[in-house]
């Protein structure tokens, strides 16, 4: 298969342990916007009186914001993720895997939290996306197989 720059065969699948043990596929993508990564700042750096500059590998966490359509029956499983932990008062802990087949590359997350959640939609002469944004310890790289 040819490399192209098509997001419409993107796949997205989580589990949530003790609540979703079983993979779930999201879908129902706002038209513009499936998902964004925020860029991230590796390496911190530190430059001395002397004007010498330091640097070093730091772990940061890795923000994955996605965006579903309103009427995205997905929408439930972060209501569901978001309800379970609002009556346990206590947090459940994701991860996943994000298969790019335009671009032949997958991408393993580990240990995610539900760091922001869009409750309702908003509503105009359409009901608006909604976006959930996922907190994760660690996003690897593979290539497809």
């Amino acid at each position: 298969m040819a490399k192209t720059l098509t997001g419409a065969n993107a796949i997205i699948m989580l589990t949530v342990p003790g609540l979703f043990d079983v993979p779930q596929r999201l879908q129902g993508f706002a038209a513009d916007d499936v998902y964004d990564v925020d860029n991230i700042d590796s390496t911190e750096t530190l430059m001395g009186v002397d004007g010498k500059l330091s640097g070093g590998f730091v772990f940061v966490p890795i923000k994955q914001n996605i965006t579903l359509q309103a009427d995205s029956d997905s929408a439930a499983f972060f209501e569901s993720w978001y309800g379970a932990q609002q009556k346990v008062k206590d947090t459940y802990i994701a991860n996943g895997r994000t298969t790019l087949n335009a671009v032949q590359r997958s991408y393993v997350m580990t240990r995610g939290f539900l760091s922001t959640n869009s409750p309702v939609p908003s509503v105009g002469k359409l009901l608006k996306p909604r976006k959930f944004t996922i907190t994760w310890e660690s996003v690897v790289s593979t290539p497809n197989s």
